[in-house]
């Protein structure tokens, strides 16, 4: 039931309880005087009043939580009796599933959006009064980004007002401390064996990694070559040197050429074949490279050579040499003798970002390809259509981006989609926007550049919601003017089809319904325009990401054209089974006769977890599979092996590894999803092995430790017999609660980093059975070079990442403390945050409450307490 928070007295006068009631009457009375709220009383009642959020608790009705929303008015305004114009709106990416108030309607629109609306038995709400609206939901919450920001209230009019205590991004603004254990572990039954982290506990983690020794004293290059040599000495390089090309590395040398003048050398570039013996660095193609990423660096007395068989392999020699230069700018730069042959362990080095859930501009983009650069990662995977938003200007289509790109308070989507994942109502809000075809041709064009390869993703059939209700705009806006034949040109839904299904994210209208002609004309024209746009950036796009995933079960079920589909069998479909593998051969034949391969998530090329569609039915010369689900007791993880040896090429993508929107440890106040696994740290990514897949099952989604992975599934699962079709791996990040750029930058970085040093090198102590002694020993020295080298050359680029935060103990009122990353300063303050002070050694402390921060130059990480 609604319950009102009224605080008394334990003792109260006669006279003041009964002033205290008349005072309330004539309140909620005058505001029958303006009961239909106007914009004005919206945007008073948003500024001042406070709404928040809180987790009663995890501990409840398994499988699901207990949650309040607590609405404080703060305002003059009081919200009238009974049932007028406003509706207040929250965002919920869990799906609430009741609640037990009569004097409120409350109903899930789409996805996360809710509407909670006032009944004729609704008392109203007094100003300096509050209510709380209690509520269960599906799953669990254990930190403060599962909430979203942006809860608003709105009149009929279309009027509306964020509530300003959650326009932010300061979650705690407006969420309740998770203080209780039912409200920081994710259940009880089973028990919740993933520890929520404190300083105490980050001490004694990180204990195993200051107790090693860096005792590699050589600078080190990441990711690691394949095989160096160093020499005694160094070569000091100034601007007496020159940088020399032979010819068709123009970008290569420019790009060299700049970079060196960042750290503060300025070379001349010339293009020759007759090339001095001293002072220079030479970049030169030799035919004995037989593969196009391998490449020599020798760097002896007073001559750097960069060679390989051609463009690529030279620019990985230049990253090789860049990596080698110290921090600091100087007009005279050493390096060190040594004698490098490298080359990638797999084809495939990739890092999937998510623009579509939100976008965060062009230059995140460019940011991001450029670091990919410098680490040698070669596939950009873009993901830029989901349900909720469209990220592509599509020449001819104006209403995918029109509408399909911004979210804001209309809910006939006819001028944008409906508000989603806490941007609110307002269409200039974060998470806005898109691409134009010049802003993807430019990116396409600054990737090839650095050896990129961007891979475009167009979701279908499912997670399709934000291109079917442009098409339903452009459907209602060309048939009011009489263009019928215009109006079903490209449209994505059929206005009969019944079908009734819910996707995990809460989605009941997302499938693009595969038996319309027009789905199909609508992929011809964006594969057509995607293609020009690389044409336009001087390259070629050869792979297509059709998606495929998650789609609802009891799509098409209802549907006349798939009835009528059905019917016909010309295509030997026989049901309702037959239709996810009809659309992904009818997006084969699309693609092939365009000379593309086509890729997509695992699931959506396989009727179950078991079975793999027809791979002789497909027509292109690859199909390409991200492997994602691996939460291990499932007994899905075999998923990657069973598509491999059916003769599809596999890109591992493992979810409880290589997903970088799950938070960096276990801690309420860390940012992500947790569905896969509760956290994912550098030492997670560092020690995934891409070539030993059932090697890296550590622990259950509960936080058991996995010893027999057969056992654990009730079955032997299947070898890889055909290792050939493997590719590669990539990371992946997914944006649901990533709303800006910098947000999103410390989610990738430095995670992206030691991704790529698994994807390119493969180290000794990998194997079935890991060498943990000799892996734990190169995580210490990898360390060293990333806190020493990597990430302040990171914080000079203007990228934004994320640094742990220390451990602490006190023992007999000393303080002891410690990272996790060993080389991070650690600052304390005893005020509270106002003065820092920095940790040396163990320190004389009291016992009074201290914080504790890590810093790298100007980036510091979250604050830990220690009480």
């Amino acid at each position: 039931m609604l319950k009102r928070s009224i605080v008394k007295k334990a003792i109260l006068k006669k006279s003041t309880l009964k002033k205290t009631t008349v005072c309330l009457w004539l309140a909620l009375s005058a505001s029958q005087a303006f009961a239909n709220l106007s914009a004005g009383d919206l945007k008073n009642f948003g500024d001042k009043a406070e709404l928040r959020f809180g987790t009663v608790s995890n501990f409840g009705q398994e499988g699901t939580f207990d949650a309040v929303v607590t609405l404080n008015n703060h305002s003059a305004n009081a919200l009238p009796k009974g049932k007028t114009n406003w509706k207040i709106y929250i965002h919920s990416v869990k799906r609430i599933l009741s609640t037990s108030s009569t004097e409120f309607t409350f109903k899930r629109l789409q996805g996360d959006l809710y509407e909670i609306a006032p009944t004729d038995k609704f008392s109203g709400l007094a100003s300096g009064s509050s209510l709380q609206f209690p509520y269960k939901a599906r799953g669990h919450i254990v930190s403060y980004s599962d909430y979203m920001p942006r809860a608003f209230i709105a009149n009929s009019a279309g009027d509306s007002a964020v509530f300003a205590n959650t326009d932010t991004e300061n979650l705690e603004q407006f969420i309740d401390p998770f203080v209780k254990p039912e409200q920081f572990l994710r259940f009880d039954i089973p028990k919740d064996l993933y520890s929520v982290v404190t300083t105490n506990s980050r001490y004694q983690t990180n204990l195993v990694i200051n107790q090693l020794d860096a005792t590699n004293e050589n600078v080190k290059i990441i990711p690691t070559p394949k095989n160096v040599t160093y020499s005694k000495g160094s070569v000091q390089i100034d601007s007496s040197w020159k940088i020399i090309e032979v010819g068709g590395l123009s970008f290569e040398s420019d790009y060299l050429q700049q970079r060196l003048r960042e750290s503060g050398l300025l070379l001349e570039k010339t293009v020759s074949t007759h090339i001095p013996k001293k002072q220079v660095i030479e970049l030169s193609i030799d035919k004995k490279f037989t593969s196009a990423e391998a490449y020599e660096l020798n760097i002896t007395g007073e001559r750097v050579v960069i060679s390989a068989g051609g463009a690529t392999g030279i620019f990985y020699g230049v990253q090789s040499f860049l990596s080698l230069l110290p921090v600091q700018k100087a007009s005279v730069q050493s390096v060190p003798a040594l004698r490098v042959f490298d080359e990638p362990r797999a084809p495939w080095r990739g890092m999937h970002y998510d623009m579509a859930r939100n976008f965060h501009g062009k230059d995140a983009v460019f940011a991001l390809a450029e670091q990919m650069g410098r680490y040698k990662l070669n596939k950009l995977h873009m993901h830029m259509t989901e349900d909720e938003g469209w990220r592509i200007e599509i020449p001819g289509l104006p209403e995918l981006t029109d509408v399909g790109a911004f979210r804001c308070f209309d809910l006939t989507e006819t001028k944008c989609l409906m508000p989603q994942l806490g941007n609110g109502p307002n269409k200039s809000a974060a998470g806005n926007g898109y691409l134009t075809a010049a802003d993807f041709t430019e990116i396409v064009k600054f990737a090839a550049q650095r050896h990129i390869e961007v891979i475009p993703e167009i979701d279908m059939p499912g997670h399709s919601r934000a291109a079917i209700k442009s098409m339903e705009a452009r459907y209602k806006k060309l048939l009011a003017v009489g263009k019928k034949i215009a109006a079903e040109q490209y449209l994505l839904s059929d206005p009969q089809d019944q079908s009734q299904y819910m996707t995990v994210q809460s989605y009941s209208d997302n499938s693009v319904n595969v038996c319309l002609p027009s789905t199909y004309a609508f992929i011809e024209k964006v594969t057509y325009e995607l293609q020009q746009m690389y044409r336009n950036a001087g390259q070629k796009l050869n792979v297509f990401h059709m998606g495929g995933d998650e789609v609802g079960k009891g799509s098409w079920t209802a549907s006349p054209a798939c009835d009528q589909l059905i019917a016909n069998n010309d295509r030997g479909i026989s049901g309702v089974a037959d239709l996810k593998p009809y659309f992904v051969q009818r997006i084969s034949e699309i693609t092939s006769k365009r000379g593309l391969d086509i890729m997509g998530w695992e699931d959506g090329l396989m009727y179950d977890p078991n079975n793999t569609f027809n791979r002789e039915q497909l027509l292109n010369k690859r199909i390409i599979a991200n492997a994602w689900d691996n939460i291990w007791e499932a007994g899905v993880a075999d998923r990657a092996h069973r598509l491999a040896n059916n003769g599809y090429n596999v890109v591992i993508s493992g979810a409880t590894h290589l997903y970088f929107d799950h938070p960096h440890e276990a801690s309420a106040g860390e940012r992500g999803y947790h569905w896969a696994t509760r956290y994912t740290d550098l030492t997670k990514v560092f020690g995934f092995m891409p070539d030993n897949l059932y090697s890296n099952a550590d622990r259950t989604f509960i936080g058991a430790e996995i010893t027999n992975l057969n056992g654990l599934v009730g079955r032997i699962l299947p070898p890889l017999t055909k290792p050939e079709h493997v590719l590669g791996m990539q990371g992946q990040v997914w944006t649901e609660t990533i709303r800006t750029k910098t947000q999103l930058q410390t989610m990738i970085f430095p995670r992206v980093i030691v991704l790529a040093e698994r994807a390119w090198f493969k180290a000794d102590w990998e194997g079935d059975v890991p060498n943990i002694q000799a892996r734990d020993q190169a995580w210490r020295e990898f360390v060293t070079t990333l806190v020493g080298k990597e990430l302040p050359k990171l914080e000079q680029s203007g990228s934004a990442f994320y640094l742990p935060p220390p451990g602490a103990v006190r023992i007999n009122n000393k303080l002891k403390a410690n990272t996790s990353l060993p080389g991070l300063a650690i600052e304390y303050s005893r005020d509270q945050g106002k003065s820092w002070t920095s940790y040396q050694q163990e320190i004389e402390i009291g016992n009074a409450p201290i914080l504790l921060r890590s810093r790298l130059n100007s980036v510091v990480s979250a604050t830990a307490s220690l009480n």
